[in-house]
């Protein structure tokens, strides 16, 4: 696992990276919030993504439900060529009543990923725009991987090259 001081050299666009370079990673911040306003398909060679609203803050502060939410992370990821990002929630969030689940980074891929935020919390949550809400950890794959990620998310929500 490469330790926060080395896996900051990967994440581009941070808030503050006194506070987000951690021991084991770096924190991730939410940039925007979405709800789900379709269903979404997940076939073997057929894939179409829900359709969703995106929710706007009330002064720097979400007010966010019990339910299901896809947010938009801040900063730019690029996972080394010899490692693949795990992104997990931060334990405050946890203990707050609410989960963040990513999929597995692949080794090369970069852009501006999302995850699935689940608000259990009967009473909902507030987040402050910009909330540090999910640390991701960079782990070697060894020996290297064959090949690198080239699916349809390389470079999302990036306008820079490479």
């Amino acid at each position: 696992m490469l330790p926060g001081y080395l896996a900051a050299e990967y994440i581009k666009h941070m808030i503050n990276k006194e506070t987000q370079v951690q021991p084991a990673g770096v924190d991730l911040t939410i940039a925007e919030v979405y709800s789900f306003g379709t269903p979404g398909l997940i076939g073997f060679k057929k894939r179409e993504l829900p359709r969703v609203v995106k929710i706007e803050p009330s002064g720097d502060m979400y007010f966010l439900e019990r339910g299901f939410y896809k947010i938009v992370f801040n900063e730019a990821v690029y996972v080394p060529k010899d490692c693949a990002g795990i992104c997990l929630p931060r334990s405050s969030l946890l203990r707050s009543g609410v989960s963040v689940s990513c999929a597995l980074w692949d080794p090369g891929y970069y852009g501006r990923g999302e995850a699935l935020m689940i608000v259990g919390n009967p009473h909902g949550v507030r987040l402050e725009v910009n909330a540090r809400v999910a640390q991701l950890v960079f782990i070697r794959v060894n020996p290297p991987p064959r090949t690198l990620y080239s699916g349809v998310y390389q470079g999302e929500r990036l306008r820079e090259e490479k």
